[in-house]
């Protein structure tokens, strides 16, 4: 495998990557970003942009929030649109309920990222410990950066502080593990 190429909902999840993947990934890989405008974008579009990819010796992704929705069966969803067609091996992860999650898992990055102090401190609490379990994690994250959290500028800067092994997300262990997973097949 010489080319990655994630399949993204929003803007956000795309610098939340730059950030995270170059400590992930080898030099050698190629890394390629498609986004979407949002859920219903990428359901519309994505089979399309799967068939008609050229490049053989690549990999996809894709990578969506939650929301309020049923996880397994929007990875079902996007498993049957990869299907028909014909991407049989894409790997499908799902953000529990939101991006933000995975901010929320990693505080200490949070306070890294927009320079806040006392942040990290937080992570033992109940709330979030699992922060997957938070229903709003964008409103939950906005409030306790006191406004200094906004998508696309706070997935720039906390991504590249977010640990890749220590994160209470589960989804966002699942999403390292996944990525890691494709790495291994491909050697």
């Amino acid at each position: 495998m010489r080319e990655l190429v994630f399949l993204l909902e929003e803007p956000s999840a795309r610098e939340m990557l730059k950030g995270v993947l170059p400590r992930l990934l080898p030099e050698n890989v190629t890394v390629r970003y498609i986004v979407f405008e949002g859920k219903q974008d990428m359901h519309k579009r994505l089979g399309r942009k799967l068939k008609g990819w050229i490049h053989q010796d690549c990999r996809f992704v894709v990578l969506r929030d939650k929301d309020s929705g049923d996880c397994v069966e929007a990875k079902n969803a996007l498993r049957r649109i990869c299907q028909k067609a014909g991407k049989e091996d894409v790997l499908i992860r799902i953000a529990c309920h939101e991006l933000e999650s995975w901010y929320l898992g990693d505080l200490h990055a949070v306070e890294r990222g927009l320079r806040l102090d006392g942040l990290g401190r937080l992570q033992g609490n109940r709330k979030y410990r699992d922060p997957d379990q938070l229903g709003n994690p964008s409103q939950e994250l906005t409030r306790l950066t006191r406004k200094k959290y906004q998508k696309l500028g706070g997935s720039r800067q906390i991504a590249p502080h977010l640990s890749l092994g220590n994160n209470r997300s589960h989804s966002f262990r699942v999403f390292i593990s996944g990525v890691g997973r494709l790495l291994e097949d491909a050697v």
